[in-house]
């Protein structure tokens, strides 16, 4: 029996254009329910500007009407986190003004409310849309399977223009699925853009003011780099100082016996010069461990998952790499991701209490994304809050966020108390 001939290149590249068509198309619809539940939320808000309107004429609005500011910007604030997530970052606004008149003339807040109409209304519907086509393809492509299973006035199709009394009748339902299907995979993208539009339109801040934001985020994480410089050259001085220079004392002390030693007593000499010996070796092992700490030495002559796997095998908790890192990033990027994967994995050892961990490397565009997670008991907090797996004060995490933001990167931490701890940093991948 001979093989089957090869798919064609034509063949191929229209499986893989279909696939990446329903990809983009379950992300559009997710982007649409999401999109939808800030539409609702648009329109609870924008039903409290209409009563603090309407109150606002018998002279009690002007007391409302700061909470319905509020509720206008803490849900633009949803919506801009949204899009923030499938697209370039908004930037909010600075906090409301404190006085009322100040704060209805703002440019901002009447940009906002204008949002809250708009999204309130076309937003929601966009919404409901994309949520009624996958229904609607369901409906009609499952259409043969149960027909007969409901009463007569029950049995149409998505859109009831026919009622369906014979198996003819319910198999033309089906090509009407079909072209639900296709209005997902090329409509559905355009919704989701669409419902996205008023948003990006009205809630970016002013010309200007996300150039004044960044100076200041860029400022901020200047002063976190310093101190996360000084902090690692404190870090390395004590190493130095208390383990390395104590052991390199005692091997000078050592040598200076056994040469005492050596005329009267070869015995005791060469038992000094033993121990001389092994205050060298654990000298030269902890050099080695600050060199590690530095920079490890593999992950400058290999790469960064070659350095992840020997960090993980040294982990006494069992640990999983799944890395997929095509090419090399930027030094600096490298060396920051493998300390924050050192750093997490060591507060998993020391706090977590947990029996495995898994540690996931990717490269999504120009970003390096990073996720660690473990069973444990959870409760990690950085700095400032009680110990968890972060530890006493949590200033590990601390750490890994400082040398993140340094590189203009992100750090997300969700550990709720029973577990388990997700650790998430994403670097830019040429920092």
């Amino acid at each position: 029996m001979s093989p089957a001939p090869p798919a064609s290149p034509a063949s191929a590249s229209g499986s893989v254009s279909v696939s990446a068509r329903a990809r983009c198309a379950l992300d559009s619809l997710e982007h649409l329910v999401s999109g939808l539940g800030t539409g609702i939320l648009a329109l609870v808000a924008l039903l409290w500007l209409a009563v603090t309107a309407v109150a606002c004429l018998v002279g009690v609005g002007l007391l409302l009407l700061p909470s319905a500011l509020h509720a206008v910007r803490a849900v633009a604030d949803r919506e801009r986190a949204r899009l923030s997530r499938w697209g370039p970052e908004v930037i909010g606004p600075p906090p409301l003004p404190s006085g009322l008149r100040a704060a209805v003339t703002d440019r901002a807040v009447r940009r906002e409310v204008s949002w809250v109409a708009v999204h309130g209304v076309l937003g929601t519907l966009l919404g409901v849309v994309g949520l009624t086509l996958p229904l609607n393809a369901a409906h009609d492509l499952s259409f043969p399977l149960w027909w007969y299973l409901v009463p007569e006035s029950a049995a149409t199709a998505a859109v009831g223009w026919w009622t369906v009394r014979d198996w003819p009748g319910a198999l033309l339902v089906l090509p009407m699925g079909a072209g639900w299907l296709a209005v997902i995979l090329l409509g559905m993208p355009t919704l989701a853009r669409l419902q996205a539009w008023p948003g990006r339109r009205l809630l970016r801040p002013d010309a200007g003011t996300d150039l004044v934001l960044r100076v200041a985020e860029l400022t901020a994480t200047r002063a976190a780099a310093l101190d996360a410089h000084a902090t690692e050259l404190r870090r390395i001085e004590r190493s130095l100082h208390d383990g390395t220079q104590n052991r390199l004392v005692a091997v000078t002390v050592l040598i200076g016996a056994a040469r005492r030693a050596l005329a009267r007593d070869p015995a005791l000499a060469v038992a000094a010069l033993d121990r001389a010996q092994d205050a060298a070796e654990q000298a030269l092992a902890e050099l080695r461990a600050v060199v590690r700490g530095i920079l490890p030495p593999v992950l400058a002559d290999r790469s960064l998952p070659d350095a992840l796997t020997a960090l993980a095998a040294d982990c006494p908790v069992p640990c999983e790499i799944d890395a997929d890192v095509p090419g090399r990033c930027a030094a600096s990027v490298e060396a920051t991701a493998y300390f924050a994967v050192a750093e997490a994995l060591t507060n998993i050892a020391r706090h977590s209490g947990a029996s495995r961990a898994t540690v996931t490397v990717r490269r999504r565009g120009d970003r390096l994304c990073l996720t660690i997670r473990d069973d444990g008991r959870g409760g990690a907090r950085e700095a400032g809050g009680p110990g968890g797996s972060g530890g006493p004060g949590g200033s590990g995490l601390t750490g890994i966020r400082r040398r993140t933001e340094a590189h203009d990167g992100t750090m997300e931490l969700a550990s709720p108390t029973g577990g388990p701890t997700t650790l998430e940093v994403t670097l830019p991948c040429g920092s």
